[in-house]
């Protein structure tokens, strides 16, 4: 079994083409349109759904089989159809011009494999097994998708612009100091819609050198010289 590299694609303005009209293509085609890309649909036969998206112009519907040349000027492929021969005649055009390719289980033939994703706001969680088992990806992003630590992705709005702030003010912020100023009360902010007084409070406890908490180094944190419990922040506040 291969080793697969995780990475995140910028498909916007890019071609991307599904070679099946049947639910399988549907549900990917939702995900590609949802990056931006162009996409482009080549099948006989198509889907309600997908059909009439063509009709309102959101995608390319070419009414027909596979040929060769298909691929070319596309960015990424996912070969959908119900025939092994012509996903391998696919398969050997993606290869011939470099372009990324899934073929819907058949991991041999692709050139990548689609991760099983939870998703919170902006936050993107991707899972996979490296096609040991799809069924193992399911559970595990069902699980995650329940679970109280992925809360911690409603503050992503308010880390962004805490991120943007910082880098315009050309300060060196070290990476523990950024998870140190991550509390509870900080998430409680911004879960209640107080994503403003959330930035303020942090942006204050992240590069202010006298935070009780905190060392006062801003871009070296000292070993052991801060306490990371979420409850130090309300201490502090108290004392």
């Amino acid at each position: 079994m291969p080793n697969y590299y995780p990475v995140y694609l910028k498909l916007s303005g890019r071609r991307c083409v599904i070679f099946g009209g049947g639910p399988i293509s549907e549900g990917k085609l939702s995900k590609l349109m949802d990056t931006g890309a162009q996409v482009a649909i080549i099948s006989p036969q198509v889907t309600p759904v997908i059909r009439a998206l063509a009709h309102a112009g959101s995608l390319e519907w070419t009414p027909r089989e596979y040929q060769q040349g298909d691929l070319e000027g596309a960015f990424l492929g996912i070969a959908a159809t119900d025939n092994r021969s012509v996903n391998q005649e696919i398969a050997q055009e993606a290869e011939r011009r470099g372009v990324v390719l899934n073929v819907v289980d058949d991991p041999e033939l692709c050139g990548f494999i689609a991760p099983s994703v939870v998703q919170r706001g902006p936050v993107t969680v991707a899972i996979s097994t490296g096609g040991a088992s799809p069924a193992l990806a399911r559970k595990l992003r069902e699980t995650l998708a329940n679970t109280q630590a992925l809360e911690w992705a409603d503050l992503a709005n308010v880390l962004s612009r805490a991120r943007k702030q910082v880098k315009h003010q050309g300060i060196a912020v070290d990476a523990q100091r950024w998870q140190c100023c991550l509390t509870d009360d900080l998430l409680h902010l911004a879960q209640s819609g107080r994503e403003d007084e959330a930035l303020d409070q942090f942006l204050g406890s992240l590069l202010d050198r006298n935070t009780p908490w905190l060392c006062p180094d801003l871009d070296q944190c000292q070993s052991k010289g801060c306490l990371t419990q979420v409850s130090e922040p309300a201490a502090a506040a108290k004392a």
